[in-house]
C-alpha cells in the first residue's frame, strides 16, 4: 500500500478545482498526472502532500488518513517538489539540500557524518556537486530545480510528488531527471506537460480536465488520438516507438 485519494474534492469559493478524484499509486512505480493548464494537477499534488485539506473525500498513506499522521512523520515519507519553489535568502546550495534532513532529526539532534554523506550523494545524483558551495541566487532556474530535487532526495522519502519538475531544464537534464526518478526505488506521482515524456517514463497515467478524471490507465490505453483531440485540443498521430515500445505522439501542423 502507499498513497491514495478517495473521492477527493477541493474548491476555492464556489469554484471546484479538484472534483471527486480517486487514484491510487502503485508502490515503486511512476504515476503521471496530465491535463491542460488549470485542470487541477498542482492542487491535487498539494492535497496528496497534506498541504491542503480536502472539502470532501480523503487522502490515505498505507490506508491511514493523512490528516491523522503527524507532520514530522509525514515529512519522513513524502517529499514534494513544487513548480515555483524559491527563496530570497542568500544561502549556499548545500544548505538548501540540507533542509531535506530536518524531518530525520529531533529538535536538539546534531548533524552527523551520515547526513553529510546523504547530502553529498543527493547533489551528485542531480549533477550539482560542483556547485555545492555556490550562492543560491547565482543559479539559473534549471539549476535551482535540480537542487530542489536533491533536497527531496536527501529527505529519503518513500513517496515523491513532483509538480512539473522538468520546467526550466534543457533536454539533457529533462531526460536525466526522469531517468533518475524511474531508477530510484520509491513511489512517484508527477505532474508533467510533455506527453511524449509521460509516455516514455510513466507506468500509469491519469488525465484531468477541469478537475475531473477523464481517463486513466497505461500510456498505451490513455494516449489516444481521440483523447488528444478532445482534452488537449490538438490533432496528432500516435504510433508505437521502435526505440522504447511506448506510444509516441506526432503532432500535426
Amino acid at each position: 500500500m502507499t498513497i491514495a485519494a478517495e473521492n477527493l474534492s477541493w474548491k476555492i469559493g464556489q469554484k471546484i478545482i479538484v472534483d471527486d478524484v480517486t487514484i491510487s499509486a502503485v508502490p515503486g512505480k511512476m504515476l503521471g498526472l496530465l491535463g491542460p493548464n488549470g485542470s487541477g494537477k498542482s492542487s491535487l499534488l498539494r492535497l496528496l502532500a497534506g498541504l491542503r485539506k480536502a472539502h470532501a473525500g480523503r487522502v490515505t498513506l498505507d490506508g491511514q488518513d493523512l490528516q491523522k499522521i503527524k507532520r514530522k512523520a509525514l515529512s519522513r515519507r513524502i517529499a514534494l517538489v513544487e513548480q515555483h519553489a524559491n527563496t530570497e535568502s542568500n544561502v549556499k546550495v548545500r544548505d538548501v539540500v540540507k533542509l531535506g534532513r530536518i524531518p530525520h532529526h529531533p529538535p536538539l539532534g546534531g548533524w552527523t557524518k551520515a547526513d553529510d554523506e546523504i547530502v553529498d550523494n543527493a547533489l551528485a545524483r542531480v549533477g550539482m556537486e560542483a556547485r555545492a558551495r555556490d550562492d543560491w541566487q547565482r543559479l539559473s532556474g534549471g539549476e535551482r530545480q535540480r537542487v530542489h530535487i536533491a533536497r527531496a532526495l536527501a529527505q529519503a522519502p518513500t513517496e515523491m510528488l513532483l509538480d512539473e519538475p522538468t520546467n526550466h531544464l534543457d533536454i539533457q537534464h529533462q531526460i536525466e531527471l526522469l531517468r533518475l526518478i524511474c531508477d530510484i526505488s520509491l513511489t512517484s506521482i508527477i505532474a508533467i506537460h510533455d506527453l511524449n515524456h509521460a509516455a516514455m517514463f510513466c507506468d500509469h497515467l491519469v488525465v484531468l480536465d477541469r478537475g475531473r478524471i477523464v481517463a486513466q490507465g497505461t500510456p498505451e490505453a490513455v494516449l489516444t488520438e481521440a483523447l488528444l483531440r478532445e482534452v488537449f485540443r490538438v490533432e496528432a498521430r500516435v504510433v508505437t516507438s521502435p526505440h522504447h515500445g511506448r506510444p509516441h505522439i506526432h503532432y500535426l501542423r
